[in-house]
């Protein structure tokens, strides 16, 4: 199910967030298919390191350059160092985020949670609407990560999962603004990846014990490999599963997908659970 045939060969990728755990994986999962890779972060020794580690492995085919993705014109420049590397960009791939403030509304800093969806959600818009104008001429494919709190309520962490949920709503949206120009947007949840992210709720004490079982940063790497890749080409507006999902058949479904609402976000109304009293 999760081994959909890849191949990137020639194409160049940007990818934010690439400087460790599912970035990271992200990363070498595009380098395997044939990519050239452009990884960003904001941390300049971390990025460093990863890009040195890829290098040995695929010589002459990663560049990495630091940026905060809520700085749009830090964001300009990023692809822009990304053509002059490697040429055209044919997909982005949005992985950065943090996951702070932790708690309850009454316990979080206003300034904290309003910082964490600049870098989320605004961070996401500022990603997405750079590659689409680089791609408006030849199309291309953008995947933008979701995460907990996308699918279902997420306490302790109200900044973080309201972002998220928007950047499903963001992809979906996008994706019908931008088919005339032959863009396609989707939005990847990776599953429960024990990210730094992660630990860090750990550390902060709120309990996690109904949390799914974790699963490696492999699932999501391979899923967005092949979203960003032409064999998903007519796959877009779509909330897709890193672990759940069979998106690899999904190619051969287009009509549905198209003209339904599979994998979408969508209110839940009493006939839908077997209710007559609306």
């Amino acid at each position: 199910m999760k081994n959909a045939p890849v191949d990137l060969s020639a194409k160049s990728v940007v990818l934010t967030g690439g400087s460790m755990g599912i970035g990271a994986a992200v990363a070498r999962a595009c380098l395997e298919s044939g990519a050239n890779v452009t990884i960003c972060a904001r941390g300049a020794p971390t990025l460093e390191a990863t890009a040195l580690q890829l290098r040995e492995a695929f010589p002459n085919r990663v560049a990495a350059l630091t940026a905060d993705v809520s700085d749009a014109a830090q964001v300009s420049a990023l692809f822009d160092g990304a053509e002059r590397r490697f040429g055209r960009v044919h997909g982005a791939i949005h992985c950065a985020a943090v996951i702070e403030p932790i708690g309850t509304i009454l316990d979080v800093d206003p300034g904290e949670w309003l910082r964490t969806l600049q870098i989320d959600l605004f961070g996401t818009f500022v990603l997405a609407r750079e590659a689409c104008l680089r791609m408006r001429a030849r199309g291309g494919r953008i995947v933008l990560f979701a995460g907990g709190g996308a699918s279902t309520p997420y306490p302790s962490h109200t900044a973080y999962a309201c972002s998220k949920v928007a950047v499903v709503r963001f992809a979906e949206t996008a994706a019908i603004e931008m088919r005339p120009f032959g863009i396609e947007i989707n939005a990847l949840a990776p599953g429960l990846v024990l990210t730094r992210m992660v630990e860090t709720t750990r550390r902060s004490g709120v309990d996690t014990s109904g949390a799914p079982a974790p699963v490696g940063p492999e699932l999501a790497a391979r899923a967005a490999a092949f979203l960003v890749s032409d064999a998903a080409s007519g796959i877009t507006g779509k909330f897709v599963s890193a672990v759940h999902d069979d998106y690899a058949r999904w190619p051969h479904h287009l009509d549905e997908l198209q003209d339904g609402d599979a994998f979408t976000l969508r209110r839940i109304v009493p006939r839908d659970r077997g209710m007559d009293w609306q």
